[in-house]
């Protein structure tokens, strides 16, 4: 991104800024302490901007656990799944261990690291999770990002035969992607995920993706990329012009009130 940079405040700063800008704000009795009331709101309207314009942290492989007990079966980061909804596909996912020997899991996230993608994210966390080919022979790990809502899945080599990778494919693209188009209905999502991969994986006839209604309206409710950065423009552009103007406004009046009483 061109232009100038903007420097988010770390949260161990913003007690140091806030208390010069008490500073600045104090009542002065010289006649220039209107200059450093004005200073003082300048500077609170460029620490909001600072904060607010701080990216929300990415979640990386070190964010999630260690491992995955055999308690864990939806790791819901993102909190886009309630409890109620979490406790039912918890309970249909642990049936389906028991009885197949093929465990299933769900991740939901909020930001990717930097170049991550929701498949590489899911790959690696098996890895990590499970890191011979034997011990992710059994396993089955969907990822998804609601900031994109993008979703990867990573199947192990003996579910693989139950679960063929367009099946897969079509899990995540149309199981999943249906109710998400219909206003991101992460509930449904996960509960229609759940139903077809238990029926799946014990061998049951694949019920398929829900039926897609092209009436719906399908328009995004989430920003690309290239409108992340595009916002991101903006609010530096509007950094900058606060700073010029703290800087020439003092100096104007400053010169403007010497020249008066002069």
């Amino acid at each position: 991104m061109s232009g100038f940079p903007v420097c988010a405040a770390a949260p161990s700063d913003i007690p140091y800024y806030l208390n010069q800008v008490l500073i600045l704000s104090k009542p002065m009795s010289n006649p220039f302490g209107w200059f450093r009331q004005l200073l003082a709101v300048l500077a609170i309207a460029l620490l909001s901007i600072q904060l607010w314009a701080a990216p929300a942290l990415a979640t990386g492989l070190y964010s999630m656990p260690q491992t995955a007990s055999s308690d864990t079966w939806i790791v819901d980061d993102a909190s886009q799944v309630s409890r109620l909804n979490e406790g039912k596909i918890t309970e249909a996912l642990r049936q389906l261990a028991q009885e197949t020997g093929n465990e299933v899991r769900f991740v939901t996230i909020h930001r990717l690291d930097y170049g991550e993608t929701a498949q590489s994210f899911a790959d690696q966390l098996l890895e990590k999770w499970f890191p011979t080919p034997a011990d992710q022979a059994n396993q089955t790990l969907i990822v998804l990002d609601d900031l994109t809502n993008t979703i990867g899945i990573s199947v192990g080599d003996e579910t693989a035969n139950l679960l063929p990778a367009e099946t897969a494919q079509s899990v995540i693209d149309e199981t999943m992607k249906v109710p998400l188009l219909r206003g991101n209905q992460y509930n449904q999502s996960f509960l229609d995920a759940t139903d077809r991969l238990v029926a799946v994986i014990s061998g049951e006839p694949d019920p398929g993706p829900p039926t897609y209604d092209n009436t719906v309206d399908t328009d995004r409710n989430f920003a690309t990329a290239e409108e992340t950065e595009e916002a991101r423009g903006s609010s530096t552009i509007l950094v900058v012009v606060l700073l010029i103007a703290a800087t020439a406004i003092p100096m104007l009046t400053y010169y403007w009130y010497v020249s008066a009483g002069g």
